[in-house]
Parts: C-alpha cells; structure tokens; sequence
C-alpha cells in the first residue's frame, strides 16, 4: 500500500474516532473524562441498599500488585453469622463506573447472594492502566473472588461471575483460570477479540475508534493497548500478526479447553446488531462448549438488551441470568435447564424460539444464484451500509427501522446487485447467510462489503445482515475464490417481497484497502457457480 493511500486512511480513521466519540458520549458509553467523587458512588450504592433492606459497603479491594479496585459490596439483609451464601462477582464494563450494576446487586442481595461489583482496573478511581482483558485482569478477578471469601459470608463452593460487554469478556476469562467458578452469565461480549473488531480481516473502524476513544476518556490506557490501536487504526500490515497474538491473549475461545476442563455453567447472551461484538464469534464459541450451557440473542446493538435491567426496571436478560444463578448455584429446579438451551428472538415479531442448538437454527437453506459479470469501480460509496454503530440496531431494537437504500437506484458502477424472485410466503431468516463467489481483482489488496436486503414492492430494500472482507497479497488478473459468513440474524421477509445481495466496496463502519483506480469483477464461472445461502427457520 503506497504512502498517500496509507495517509489517507489515517485521515479517515482520525474523523470517524472524532464521530464516534460524539456518538459514544450521547449513549453513555464514554460518561465523563472526570471520575465521580468517592462520595458520591457510595451515597447511590447506600441508597439502593437502604431502599432494599441489603446491607451495603463502598471499599476498596487489592488487586493483582496491590493494584487499588473500588468495588461495592451488597451482602443480604439480616445475614446472620456462621452462615454462608452463594457469591457473585461483577467486573464493569468498558468505561463504566462501580455503581453500574446497583440494581441488580441490590436484586440479587434481596435474593439470597452476596454480590461484589469492582470497578476494572484503570477506569474511573481504581487503580493501573487498562490492559484490555489482559494477564492482569484476570489475576484482578481471582484476588476480588479472594477477598470476597475472606471477607463476606460467602461460600467458596458457590462462586459465580457476570458482567456486561467488558465485564463479560473478564468473566469468561477468568472461568477458564480459576475451577472455583461455578457458574457465567457474559452479556454483549466476546469470545474472540479478533473475529469481533477484524472479521474478514477488516478493521471495524468505528467499533475500534468507540472503544479507543472511550477508554481515553473515562481511564488510562496501557502503553501496550496505545500501540496496538495505533497499529490497528494505520492499517499497519507489518504488525498484523502481533495485533491478532495480542488479540488471541485475550480472547475467552483460546482457553476453550480450560474452560470445558472446568466445567463452569456458562450462559452467553448477545444482540443480533452488536456492532462491536457481532453474534457470529459467540455462537461459533457456544457450539464448542461442553459443560451446562445457555445461547440467546435478541435484538438491539452494544449492551442495549441489557440497559433498562441497569436502570432496575424489568429486563428479559437479567431476570434468565438470575435464574441461571438460582439453578447452579443455589440448586433451585426452576425448569431453565430443561428449556431448550438456544433462545433467539426475532428482530420482525419480537417472539422467542427455541432450539436444541445452534446448528438446528436455519437448518433449511435456500440459494440464491449471482450470475452475470459485475465489474465495480472502488473507492465510491453506493449508498448501501451497514449503518452506524450503537445507533443502527438500537433503531432497529425499538422502531424496527434498520439501514435502508432504495435498491433500483444504486449505482451499478459502483454496487453489484443480484435479486431472488418474489416470495408468495414470508421467509424467515435464521442464523447465518454465506456469500460464495469468484473476484477477480485490479490490484493486490482489496475491500468488499456484502449486503442482504429484503426489497418491498416499491424498491426499498431494509437491511438484514452484512459483513466485511478484505485480502492482501492477490495476483492482479488471477481470479479466486470468496467465502463469507454474513453476521447471524433473526428476521421475517414478508410475503410478495424479495431477498437482494448487494456488494460494493465503501462502507463508514470498516477501514477499506482498494488502492485508487481499483476495480473488482465479480463472475460466476459454470463450475464454480456463485451464490448466496440463506438460512430459513423450518415451518
């Protein structure tokens, strides 16, 4: 890639982080740049405490090196001595406070558990640097369990571990280091870092620049995690290979065996439009687990399925969490391990379905063919996108209103489109649709963007799921094979419509590698036909 294109996305990646850290501030996700007064976590911790009886503390607890974690502590009202209740322990989440999960602590105190919730390390008023899920978070989590046996009437057999996106992720880590987890509820997290911010081997530029600029505001990011960003944000190939070993030491699916081999109950929940941890890596994840397991996805973006359970009001997510808990840890038969263990609600309907697992989801599929030559001009927008993080699937979550683009007019310069014919019956799209075709490109390296739309009558296509793809080091002129895997979705095509595959090559959510005056040609050789597989739910 030569200098001026290396700049040039340096350029586009500065303004999408400036973009990003306005939206990322009108969500919430990055609260302040100034960490609140002590004070003032311990008066909202000790009014939630009053209000529900549960005994509550603001302390401090030593992490890994000493390393100062402000935690909370809510134990349940009227413990009596000598007596002992099951725990569980709650990271924050990425540039949250430590007074995140008092609804739920004080929920779940009222219920029989003690619960600490410890702000991570290198946000807000604890201590060291964010190290990203590193070594050092997890040696965090093993000392806050420490001190919680130590410290509380808690029973040591009967330790549990949950946590929202970044608390998620420390969660599922730490089960596979210490056996004395028993049970995990890791919401809106990953299991592969990289999979989740590189798929196709595309930077997730606004899911990295979000993320980045969050952790500037609210902590202090380790030298380690600078230097990656930078790398990753650069485009800088020469470093491809230490950002994903950096990535893999953080990632719960590389400790998979320890996992198993510990055998921790382990429910993972996710949104369908998580544009930072897209579904696809934790159903992947899932499907290797062995131990007592639970999968449910549900529409919405980052951490939206869970945010009114924050506020203390009634939420889908917390109230199975807490069921997974009263199951293994506190032995209640209350049914949740005879449900069937795959729950998916449907972004169109808003009903749950259950399946016995994931590979029973979309058990029929569908092909689509893509015939024809398509030659695209790179470098141009067509109009059709993946949307815009943390924006796009809370849209979508409340109004049902996902990406839109009137299908007849994009530009076929710059879009290849193909469409199926009209459905007489509604199709219902479950799980995850594979684009197979032949590029055949201008230029070395490359990047595509795949859309599904479901077109009305009139032409207006809503999306229903897409993903990146790019290659390096190709033969120009040399055709070759693309296999893609769009991101997992649950949506219902009404009848007299049609399905559209759209491609181009620009997208503001991705960091694209088309060298100026690029061009693509997508074909579809007679022994090698290219197609799109949908996956439809069963009638």
């Amino acid at each position: 890639m030569g200098q001026p294109r290396r700049k040039a996305l340096r350029s586009t990646a500065a303004g999408a982080l400036s973009a990003t850290l306005v939206a990322g501030a009108a969500f919430g996700i990055a609260p302040a740049a100034q960490a609140a007064p002590a004070a003032t976590a311990a008066d909202a911790a000790g009014t939630a405490g009053a209000a529900s009886g549960a005994d509550v503390r603001f302390i401090d607890i030593p992490g890994d090196g000493g390393t100062v974690l402000k935690a909370n502590v809510f134990t349940p009202a009227g413990a009596k001595q000598g007596s002992e209740y099951p725990a569980i322990v709650l990271p924050t989440s990425w540039a949250m406070p430590q007074i995140e999960y008092v609804a739920q602590a004080q929920k779940l105190a009222d219920s029989g558990y003690v619960v600490v919730s410890y702000n991570s390390r290198g946000f807000w008023q604890s201590g060291g640097e964010i190290e990203t899920a590193g070594p050092e978070d997890i040696a965090d989590a093993r000392k806050v369990i420490d001190w919680t046996l130590a410290n509380t009437p808690a029973d040591a057999d009967r330790i549990g571990m949950a946590g929202v996106s970044y608390g998620a992720g420390i969660s599922l880590l730490a089960a596979a280091h210490d056996k004395r987890i028993k049970a995990v509820a890791a919401l809106s997290g990953w299991a592969d870092l990289i999979d989740s911010i590189y798929s196709g081997r595309t930077q997730h530029l606004q899911a990295a620049g979000l993320l980045g600029g969050a952790g500037l505001l609210t902590g202090r990011p380790s030298a380690e995690l600078k230097q990656t960003l930078k790398d990753f944000l650069a485009s800088n190939l020469d470093k491809e290979d230490e950002m994903i070993a950096w990535g893999s030491k953080r990632s719960p699916a590389t400790y998979l065996d320890d996992i198993n081999r510990n055998g921790a109950a382990i429910m993972l929940g996710n949104a369908w439009g998580d544009s930072l941890f897209p579904p696809n890596q934790y159903a992947d994840f899932y499907e290797k687990l062995t131990g007592p397991k639970r999968l449910a996805f549900r529409p919405g973006d980052h951490a939206t399925a869970e945010a009114t359970g924050l506020l203390g009001l009634p939420n889908d997510v917390w109230t199975d969490s807490t069921r997974w808990f009263d199951h293994y840890l506190k032995g209640e038969d209350n049914g949740i391990d005879r449900e069937q263990p795959v729950q998916l609600k449907s972004r169109s309907t808003g009903g749950y379905e259950g399946y016995p697992d994931w590979k029973s989801v979309g058990a029929e599929r569908r092909k689509i063919e893509l015939g024809g030559t398509h030659t695209l001009r790179t470098n141009t927008d067509s109009g059709a996108n993946g949307g815009i993080t943390m924006l796009t699937g809370l849209l979508d979550q409340f109004v049902k209103l996902p990406p839109m683009a009137s299908v007849p007019l994009l530009p076929r310069s710059a879009a290849a489109v193909w469409q199926s014919q009209r459905y007489d019956t509604p199709q219902r799209v479950r799980g995850t649709a594979k684009l197979h075709t032949t590029l055949t490109p201008t230029k070395e390296s490359g990047t595509l963007v795949a859309y599904l739309y479901d077109v009305g009558p009139l032409g207006l296509g809503k999306l229903v799921s897409h993903a990146p793809y790019t290659f390096h080091g190709k033969t120009p002129g040399k055709a070759f094979g693309v296999d893609l895997e769009l991101f997992s979705t649950a949506y219902d095509v009404p009848a007299g419509h049609r399905l559209a595959m759209v491609v181009d090559t620009v997208d503001p959510l991705y960091i694209e590698h088309n060298p100026t005056g690029a061009q693509l040609t997508f074909s579809s050789p007679a022994a090698d036909p290219s197609y799109v597989s949908v996956p439809l739910r069963e009638k």
